[in-house]
């Protein structure tokens, strides 16, 4: 590594960017309308996707991800003489980014490096990211300047801890357990999707090949919204089960690799929705861990600012 001073620069604070999530039943409306502003969704659907939230207390996980996620950040920037604040703001949620940025302009930031919690190229997963900068940096006069670090994908600090996870997740099941990889769903016009797609089967492909030399594997979506008639990438898991049963296979272990914590998404689309599906069919079924606040994966924001310099 770097000497602290040329790390950091020309840098002198980090930004955790974040989707953010409720944090209490009366939250769960307010925060999906956030969500979904100007997208014209119905009330009855945002309705029942708050069930999902109400299972759970009305309490996302992602928000005390993050908190942890900020905390072991800041503990790898300790053990490695970086001296650079870490912030942390959301999208859809307090701590709402404008008012993070409106913070880091009180304390004299003139320059920050965003993190975020999206390791893909694409839309949603990231030029959604800088339009957010952006339209906060636009709220706040004599905004510090703020740029994205790259996405991180292709990096050991991301794809180690989802292969150690992935032999875990395959340690419980059958020695002929299958292994699938599931990602968020998006529209196949979104900008940037056929990119989007590569990296996860790159990703795959690697995690799949460190936990699991040899084993067959498939990448699946999940979390699919919008109207029906609307084309989005598939199969989804819970068919892609139906169709692994049909064929025989008796167990699987699923590897979140489209996310980096085990937010909303993870917890119900796979835990509830996968779970009791392939409970369902007969198969069973293991989800491995996502990186969450695994120390190599808090120290990939010290390395992408390293490669920064």
């Amino acid at each position: 590594m770097t000497s602290p001073a040329h790390t950091s620069a020309p840098y002198d604070a980090l930004l955790l960017l974040s989707f953010g999530g409720p944090e209490g039943p009366e939250d769960v409306l307010p925060f999906l309308e956030n969500v979904t502003r100007g997208r014209n969704i119905p009330r009855e659907r945002l309705e029942e996707v708050g069930e999902h939230y109400y299972l759970f207390g009305g309490v996302s996980p992602i928000n005390q991800q993050c908190r942890d996620l900020k905390a072991a950040i800041e503990a790898d920037f300790a053990a490695h003489a970086v001296e650079l604040p870490v912030y942390w703001g959301n999208r859809n949620w307090t701590p709402y980014l404008a008012d993070t940025v409106r913070q880091m302009r009180a304390d004299g930031i003139r320059r920050a490096a965003a993190f975020v919690t999206s390791a893909y190229s694409g839309y949603s997963t990231n030029d959604q990211y800088l339009e957010d900068i952006e339209r906060a940096r636009e709220e706040v006069p004599d905004a510090p300047v703020i740029d994205k670090l790259p996405v991180y994908c292709d990096r050991p600090g991301f794809l180690e801890p989802f292969a150690d996870a992935a032999q875990d997740a395959l340690n419980r099941l059958p020695e002929d357990a299958r292994l699938v990889f599931t990602a968020h769903s998006v529209p196949l016009d979104q900008p940037n999707r056929e990119l989007y797609v590569a990296e996860l089967e790159t990703a795959a492909r690697t995690v799949a090949s460190k936990a699991a030399p040899g084993k067959p594997w498939d990448l699946v979506y999940q979390s699919r919204s919008g109207p029906p008639t609307q084309p989005w990438l598939e199969p989804q898991i819970t068919d892609h089960l139906e169709k692994l049963s049909g064929e025989g296979v008796r167990a699987v272990a699923v590897v979140p690799i489209g996310f980096v914590s085990d937010h909303m998404e993870v917890k119900f689309d796979l835990d509830v929705e996968a779970a009791e599906r392939a409970a369902e069919l007969g198969v069973a079924f293991a989800r491995a861990a996502t990186p969450g606040n695994d120390p190599r994966f808090a120290a990939l924001p010290r390395h992408l600012l390293a490669d920064a310099t």
